[in-house]
């Protein structure tokens, strides 16, 4: 039986309400003790309602069990064995990454052939405004006066009825920087500045719930404060889900970015960004696996997270973890071609802070759903469970082992001890050089493949270097998996406003306008 037919899971209803229109909001605003209600709700209402869903607990004591039990099995091997224990563990991590590569693959080929669901310009246009949902859109900002001007302008491009759009600026009530940058506001209509009162854990996720609480929208999404969406993703939103199952309740748009040519960083990033949201998340959807969503743009119904108990603010990938719960209850995602604008890191420390919050929040998710693996394989399948761990857990885990394995190759090319031959005997030997060969040129073909599709030119040098990239990538893993036992809930905040050029902003948005930029 699908976990959403289950009464068990909503024996606690969440505490907030649906407000009808502006003067409802203004007044559930206006009354504090709603306010400390909502906030309580945003804190603990997923841990409350559903507690083996929250990742406020890093580590149930049975993971802590095994956990230390293998690592004290693995020692004790390594310290009576130790070359047949290293061999065991290199046959292991060889034999994933071949697993994880051939998936890839497979993944990336099915979203060559199977794409994001399209939705035409005059398609969109021609829902009569009567017929479109209401929408209510979150943005989340902490410490970003500089974006909030423009942030407004985009919004106000979006091509949608205004009376039907709800915009509502969540700002912490201590980000006196970009609550007084907000003060402009207050004569907007569509916009409604949200103060989330101060209290841990100082997450995006929880001032999303908090928002939650003051939303009038049928349909609710996510905008980071830099973002810049394409103006008919809201139509094209409400036409795949008149089009879709009734069990489609997420639509995630695609990301990409304004600055991609501001240095080899923002081209590899971009170029990364093409393959996930351009190929493997279509290939993900066409192979009916769950779906890690993106952190912005992904559109909800609000049934849905009534239901499911939104985001947890306690994981640091919330997005990818309600992804997975979507999935976990019966429901589906589904992939939109229809393209928002953000801004990508230009800066190699900002960059690694970011992708290890996304590690650790990965490995959070994994763990938070592998409490009942069971009940997960039943509901999802074994293929899905499968491909659900090489996603979430083998990305981190691979990430983070790349830097052993380099350091072995660097040994070996610089003196060929003897100990590192003994390292892959007789077949082992060729499966590794499988995965190194074949391994590593399918990570650079997918690449090139993606950025000839795209049509971005510009980004195939950068394509050859991509190697760096991936050991910026293994610091980062490292980092998270470090974060993940030392401080789990803590998030990393990603500074924005360091983009040296925005040529690529108005381009690509031309392009998002006339439909697909595929």
């Amino acid at each position: 039986m699908s976990e959403h037919n289950d009464p068990a899971n909503d024996a606690i209803a969440p505490v907030a309400v649906r407000p009808a229109d502006n003067a409802a909001v203004a007044a559930l605003l206006a009354d504090p003790r709603y306010r400390t209600a909502m906030l309580a709700e945003a804190v603990d209402g997923l841990r409350t309602r559903f507690p083996d869903a929250s990742a406020a607990v890093a580590f149930t004591r049975i993971q802590q069990v095994i956990g230390f039990t293998l690592a004290a099995i693995v020692v004790a091997c390594t310290v009576a064995w130790p070359m047949p224990t290293v061999i065991t563990l290199t046959s292991i991590m060889t034999v994933v990454y071949v697993l994880t590569f051939a998936d890839r693959l497979l993944l990336f080929g099915r979203g060559l052939t199977n794409g994001a669901i399209e939705i035409p310009d005059e398609q969109a246009r021609a829902i009569p405004d009567d017929d479109l949902p209401s929408y209510t859109i979150l943005i989340p900002a902490y410490n970003e006066p500089e974006v909030v001007g423009e942030l407004i302008a985009n919004m106000h491009a979006l091509e949608y009825p205004k009376d039907k759009v709800q915009v509502l600026l969540l700002l912490e009530a201590d980000d006196d920087v970009t609550i007084t940058a907000a003060h402009g506001l207050d004569d907007d209509d569509m916009v409604t500045v949200v103060l989330v009162p101060p209290a841990d854990p100082r997450t995006k996720p929880k001032a999303c719930n908090y928002g939650l609480g003051f939303a009038t929208g049928d349909i609710i999404t996510i905008y980071d404060a830099e973002d810049a969406p394409d103006p008919l993703q809201l139509r094209r939103v409400a036409a795949a889900f008149i089009d879709a199952d009734n069990d489609v309740v997420c639509i995630q748009g695609k990301l990409s970015f304004h600055n991609a040519t501001d240095n080899t960083l923002t081209k590899w990033f971009t170029a990364d960004y093409g393959i996930w949201f351009g190929f493997l998340l279509p290939g993900i959807m066409a192979s009916h696996s769950p779906i890690p969503l993106g952190g912005t743009s992904n559109h909800f119904r609000r049934t849905l997270l009534d239901e499911i108990g939104a985001w947890d603010p306690h994981n640091v990938t919330e997005d990818a973890d309600l992804g997975v719960r979507i999935a976990a209850r019966g429901y589906r995602t589904a992939v939109i071609d229809s393209v928002t604008m953000e801004e990508a890191n230009v800066d190699g420390i900002n960059w690694i802070r970011q992708r290890s919050r996304w590690y650790k929040g990965y490995m959070q998710t994994w763990l938070v759903h592998m409490r009942h693996p069971v009940r997960l394989w039943r509901t999802l399948g074994f293929t899905q469970v499968y491909r659900f761990t090489l996603l979430l857990a083998g990305t981190p885990l691979i990430a983070c082992v790349n830097m052993a394995f380099w350091m072995i190759l660097l040994i070996w090319i610089t003196g060929q001890p003897a100990a590192i031959a003994q390292l892959f005997p007789g077949p082992l030997y060729y499966l590794a050089l499988i995965s190194l060969i074949f391994g590593n040129g399918a990570a650079i073909y997918m690449n090139i493949v993606a950025i000839r599709e795209d049509d971005r030119p510009e980004l195939f040098g950068s394509a050859l270097l991509v190697p760096a990239y991936w050991v910026m990538m293994s610091v980062a893993a490292i980092k998270g998996m470090w974060q993940l036992i030392t401080s789990p809930s803590y998030w990393e905040k990603t500074v924005h406003g360091l983009a040296t050029s925005n040529a690529d902003r108005h381009d690509t948005a031309d392009d998002a306008d006339s439909g697909s930029v595929r």
